[in-house]
């Protein structure tokens, strides 16, 4: 640039442009070409600054069609001047040079334009035109070009080497300053939007200060102008911070954030930080190049996951922790290496669904929060009272000894038997029942120790409820209700896994053979080491803990699967017993699905027989009746099993129309040697005879006792006398013979 501004003219160009930064181009154009006409020897310098061309790729270049801005000397601005100019613009040797940048002198100039242009040209004594071509530089485009009046002027290459040189400066100069101007208009357009952003939004230093802040950032954060952003943090978070800006420093990433909280009250509690870098342009006050930061107010957010923690680690009733924080605590108690004794209580409220019914459901919310306030009122204050669900309480009791233990159970029962519970001018009794046991630090199971508690608190139940039981191995109630809770678990185990199988065992006619097996049905189940568990265990297991429908279901299906399976077996058999729970009567969802399976199954219901317990039939005396009335349109029979076990069994007998009777084998296993077994086993064969039922013995054990029951008129005999039960799987033949010479090899040996 020194070597261009070796000429006066060139001089006096720069000095018009540097101190003219903020005066307009109307303005300074025509003192430029006022100063370039008077060093030239030409009469009038002038300027066209052509627009932008703006085209799309595939079109062909052609002429601008916006108006061009035409700048002349002070004394050649006037009207006719302009229009004069214009009008050459508009010649085709105009546009021809756009297209084709060249120079262009044209002398007289008269002989070039339109006769009506003439008189303007005489006007004014223009002879003579100098066009330099179309100069372009960056965005700026310039068409100089020089007018004589002397007449017929040649044009000197001097002025035309002049004129070009220092046209060249014009279009630099111009194109400086739109630069500048559009950088300008830039950064005042994003600091106007940096200031109406809605987020709070700064810039930081090298040094970590804040350098700008818009609007909102002044009004929320705790930080100024010059401020030091790690003030508003706390010391143990200043590393994550640091770290965040490190990363966006040294271009590991464009971008980067952190969550962290305030140690300040003004504003917001917590802040989202996300720190970016820019295209490199500086703000004006910013000082060196700087991060963008916003900053969200995310204080909603974690309040919200407070709550959320609280809800999923506090009961919502009471307040109390509940069962997933109280598993929590216990989990980490059994991993740590503290060898002190520590024990837990599982709380239930006796007769809590009584208050419910009674009193509705608002009374017994009242009694919970009743309870939970007292339970923690009389234990340790560093006892951990959680709501494990329902009317069930949970306390864990650490550092303490096994007599300590013992006083809060007695203290609690106490307490709570004397807690005076009035709901709208209505007493109602409050007690619970505890179970209590103390926790093997070699045990990482935390739910072995609740469900020894669990089984605990049920003996209490079982014995009459307001007291506390301690969990001990060699307690044989203890150990049948701990059975049960692991039998209930590898319930489901199996119905998931299909390690149900069904055995049969045969029910031998004492007096008509009909040519057809009796049998019934039984279930076995597999432990995953493939042992066989005790129908004896999960079968009560089921009944308790609401999985005999589920088992039930199990069973029917798969029977009926088997006799579509075998149609020519199924079509020998006479009868096939199958049994069903009490809670499966009680179950709607199970009976409508029972109802539609046997619809769908008109050849095979008609030798089904289903048993249900006689305490099954008392308890659920409605459903039995309706279990009656969807067997007989189809053909199904039903029996009464274990008769003679209750009280009442002969008076809700006359209730039922039962098909069988199985008598219990209380009353058939010393038959022979007990007349009084003898005359109850003849009275309920004489009260078949009158209602026209037909009677089982179960637990034939002897031949000896197969004659006794001949001779008592009772109908069947079934038991291991017979033959032992045997897997459904190895039957292969429907057909029986007289039993007392008969023996179970034969049913699967296919002697028959």
């Amino acid at each position: 640039m020194s070597a261009a501004l070796t000429r006066p003219l060139a001089y006096e160009l720069a000095e018009i442009f540097e101190g003219s930064a903020k005066t307009s181009l109307d303005e300074i154009m025509p003192r430029v070409l006022a100063t370039v006409s008077s060093r030239l020897p030409c009469d009038c310098a002038f300027i066209l600054s052509l627009p932008k061309r703006r085209r799309l790729p595939s079109q062909q270049p052609s002429s601008d069609t916006q108006t061009p801005a035409l700048y002349l000397p002070p004394e050649f601005a006037s009207l006719p001047e302009r229009v004069l100019l214009y009008t050459l613009v508009k010649q085709p040797l105009f546009g021809s040079l756009i297209r084709h940048p060249r120079q262009i002198e044209l002398t007289p100039l008269s002989h070039y334009v339109a006769q009506e242009e003439r008189a303007l040209l005489r006007k004014f004594n223009l002879d003579s035109l100098l066009l330099l071509p179309l100069l372009t530089f960056g965005e700026t485009r310039l068409l100089v070009g020089a007018l004589d009046c002397s007449g017929g002027r040649y044009w000197h290459q001097d002025l035309v080497a002049e004129l070009r040189h220092n046209s060249g400066l014009i279009a630099a100069a111009l194109e400086f300053r739109r630069k500048d101007r559009a950088q300008k208009f830039s950064e005042d357009k994003y600091q106007g939007l940096f200031h109406q952003l809605p987020l709070a939004c700064a810039l930081v230093n090298d040094d970590n200060r804040l350098c700008l802040l818009n609007s909102v950032a002044m009004q929320t954060l705790p930080l100024e102008n010059g401020d030091d952003l790690l003030a508003m943090v706390r010391t143990e978070e200043h590393s994550m911070l640091l770290n965040t800006l490190r990363v966006v420093r040294e271009g590991v990433l464009t971008r980067s954030w952190c969550e962290l909280p305030l140690k300040t009250l003004r504003g917001p509690h917590w802040l989202k930080l996300s720190f970016s870098r820019g295209p490199g342009q500086k703000l004006a006050g910013s000082g060196s190049l700087s991060l963008l930061m916003m900053a969200e107010d995310v204080s909603e957010r974690y309040r919200l996951a407070d709550e959320l923690s609280f809800q999923a680690n506090y009961d919502a009733l009471t307040g109390l922790p509940n069962r997933l924080h109280f598993e929590q605590v216990l989990s980490r108690l059994l991993k740590t290496k503290d060898n002190s004794q520590a024990c837990i209580a599982f709380i239930d409220l006796d007769q809590f669904q009584v208050i419910n019914n009674i009193s509705g459901y608002q009374a017994g919310d009242r009694l919970l929060c009743q309870i939970a306030n007292r339970l923690k009122e009389l234990v340790r204050k560093e006892d951990l009272v959680a709501r494990l669900g329902g009317d069930e309480f949970g306390i864990l009791m650490c550092n303490c000894s096994l007599d300590t233990v013992k006083q809060a159970a007695e203290r609690i029962c106490r307490q709570l038997f004397n807690h005076d519970f009035n709901w709208e001018g209505r007493q109602h009794n409050v007690s619970v029942s505890i179970g209590l046991a103390c926790l093997n630090k070699q045990d990482i199971d935390i739910y072995n120790v609740v469900g020894q508690a669990d089984a605990a608190c049920h003996v209490v139940k079982d014995r009459g409820r307001n007291d506390w039981h301690l969990y001990c191995d060699t307690d044989p109630q203890i150990h049948r209700r701990y059975t049960e809770m692991l039998a209930s678990v590898d319930i489901v185990s199996a119905l998931s896994e299909d390690r149900f199988e069904l055995y049969f065992q045969p029910i031998a006619p004492l007096h008509d053979y009909d040519g057809g097996l009796h049998l019934e049905i039984l279930l076995r189940m597999q432990r995953p080491d493939g042992s066989l568990l005790s129908p004896g265990i999960f079968l009560p297991a089921a009944e308790r803990y609401n999985l005999a429908p589920r088992v039930d279901l199990w069973v029917v299906e798969h029977l009926l699967q088997w006799g579509t399976a075998h149609p020519t077996l199924w079509r020998e058999l006479s009868m096939v017993s199958v049994n069903l729970s009490a809670t499966s009567l009680g179950d709607p969802q199970f009976m409508d699905w029972l109802e539609m399976r046997l619809l769908a199954e008109p050849e095979l219901v008609d030798k089904l027989c289903f048993e249900i317990t006689e305490t099954a039939a008392l308890s659920q005396l409605q459903q039995a009746t309706r279990l009656i009335e969807l067997l007989r349109p189809l053909g199904c029979k039903l029996a009464l099993d274990d008769f003679g076990s209750g009280f009442s069994s002969f008076a809700y007998l006359k209730c039922l129309d039962v098909d069988f009777v199985k008598i219990d084998g209380q009353f058939v296993q010393n038959l022979c040697a007990n007349r009084a077994d003898q005359a109850i086993v003849s009275a309920i064969c004489q009260l078949g005879l009158d209602m026209e039922f037909e009677t089982i013995a179960e637990f034939v054990e002897s031949e000896s006792i197969g004659h006794q029951l001949r001779s008592l008129g009772v109908d069947y005999a079934q038991g291991y006398g017979i033959a032992a039960p045997a897997r459904l799987a190895t039957l292969v033949s429907g057909l029986s013979a007289p039993w007392l010479p008969l023996r179970q090899s034969q049913y699967v040996s296919g002697e028959i």
